[in-house]
């Protein structure tokens, strides 16, 4: 279907919300970070805007997945809050809060927006990319940050806190690796001027990486970054196509990157090596069994709040404490100390979180999103939708993430949301193009693919 208003051809965007629409993502993508107020109000703006259209002009999309599990996640919080109010109508809030699971699903509007199309989806992130460097000097000290963080500080670039720094920076890493030959190459050629924005870029993301500080940023990069490498060599190399690659290009991409990181961390060892061992204490009575007589350190803070919330868990496994649940836990666990209960409010485990304040309806219904997705970018990539640089993308971020988010409830926080809606907006248009070109479902019964492309024939138009 060919839109009158704009070049994205996979369904109808126009009428008097296409430009509202897109300038408000674009808005949302660039400036959610470092101009919060400005972010802030786009979000809301893309949000309605979005849900609108797709109500309006969706089509057949209406019924995909998203919007289904977007209901369900209403009725979710809708029946945790009325059990709750039956139960401990003291410690439930006036209503039932509805936003904390459904602005999850602000990615429904963003997928609408982007409209199927790579071009736009890699502008939308590459906004987002622009917006995370220019957070430091908006936010934070500007070039101060990073010349404290070589002096040893651990520093968060003005972003609520340290943690959520890196994170940020830690998704931008991803994404310069996963998507490294279409930056650096044009038309099938390594481009001088691409590779060295490409490089500088890189080592700023990673030097943040390193004075971020963040262990379970360091940790989940890991673990998705090899499973990237990993995938990205069978798919090429055991299939026959490490022709199309382009070999020595993407070895001196390679060898850049490697030697980008062997070169921090050389830099950075004493900072690195005290940050790594600085709870190695923790670590051995939690492998002792000792749990009562660990420390209320970093690692310490988080055992104990987990194990108090599963106390409450225990209690209401299936419909949960509701929207207040995790800081009921922090608050009226009558051993943790007033000291933790003063300064902590949330569980630093964002499935934790969900489990308290919605049971297991909660945790279904986050594992049912994650499903749909997962399947769906596997079947829009093997349609040929979905380039493999996006798939690769999509792939690492989810180890990514799901890392992460066990030490650190970042979906619970609007950086985490912002993250969450913009990365999964992009696989879901690539789904929802998949499904309006073939007419295939998620959850259906699979029907004969056409034959997976080559990374440099993924239908690249709009």
């Amino acid at each position: 279907m060919k839109s009158s208003g704009l070049n994205i051809p996979h369904w109808p965007l126009r009428g008097w919300l296409l430009w509202p629409g897109l300038l408000a993502l674009w808005l949302y993508a660039l400036l959610d970070i470092a101009l919060p107020s400005i972010g802030s109000a786009a979000a809301n703006l893309v949000a309605v805007l979005g849900l609108i259209a797709v109500l309006i002009h969706g089509g057949s999309l209406r019924s995909s997945g998203p919007l289904w599990l977007l209901l369900s996640a209403l009725l979710v919080e809708s029946i945790s809050w009325g059990m709750g109010y039956w139960h401990h109508p003291q410690w439930v809030a006036d209503n039932p809060e509805l936003d904390r699971l459904a602005k999850l699903f602000i990615f429904i509007s963003v997928a609408w927006w982007l409209g199927g199309s790579t071009r736009h989806t890699l502008l939308v992130w590459l906004l987002a990319l622009v917006g995370l460097l220019i957070t430091p000097f908006s936010l934070g000290n500007g070039i101060q940050e990073w010349v404290d963080g070589f002096q040893g500080q651990r520093v968060g670039f003005g972003v609520r806190n340290l943690q959520h720094g890196s994170m940020l920076f830690g998704v931008a890493f991803l994404g310069l690796v996963c998507f490294a030959k279409r930056i650096v190459c044009r038309a099938g050629r390594l481009s001088s001027w691409r590779f060295v924005i490409w490089l500088s870029v890189l080592i700023v993301c990673a030097v943040s990486l390193v004075i971020g500080q963040t262990r379970a940023v360091w940790l989940a990069l890991l673990c998705a970054l090899p499973v990237a490498g990993a995938l990205w060599f069978f798919i090429n190399v055991s299939r026959g196509r490490f022709r199309y690659v382009g070999g020595k290009r993407l070895a001196l991409v390679g060898v850049a990157a490697v030697l980008v990181v062997t070169t921090l961390i050389l830099t950075f060892q004493d900072t690195l090596m005290k940050r790594v061992y600085t709870e190695s204490g923790v670590v051995t009575e939690l492998m002792s069994g000792d749990i009562d007589n660990v420390p209320y350190s970093s690692i310490g803070i988080r055992i104990h709040s987990w194990r108090a919330a599963f106390e409450w868990i225990a209690e209401r496994p299936v419909f949960g404490w509701g929207s207040k649940g995790r800081s009921l836990v922090m608050e009226q666990t009558p051993w943790l100390p007033q000291d933790i209960k003063d300064q902590f409010g949330h569980l630093h485990n964002f499935m934790i979180e969900i489990w308290v304040a919605y049971g297991l309806l909660g945790v279904l219904l986050i594992l049912t999103l994650m499903f749909w997705v997962g399947r769906g970018s596997w079947l829009a990539w093997r349609g040929g939708v979905m380039p493999s640089d996006i798939a690769l993308f999509g792939t690492a971020f989810f180890i990514y993430w799901v890392v992460v988010n066990q030490f650190e409830s970042y979906n619970s926080f609007w950086t985490g949301v912002y993250v969450h809606n913009l990365i999964v907006g992009g696989l879901v248009t690539h789904i929802w193009r998949w499904q309006v070109e073939t007419g295939g479902s998620v959850l259906g019964r699979c029907r004969t693919h056409p034959p997976i492309r080559e990374p440099h024939e993924a239908r690249d138009d709009g």
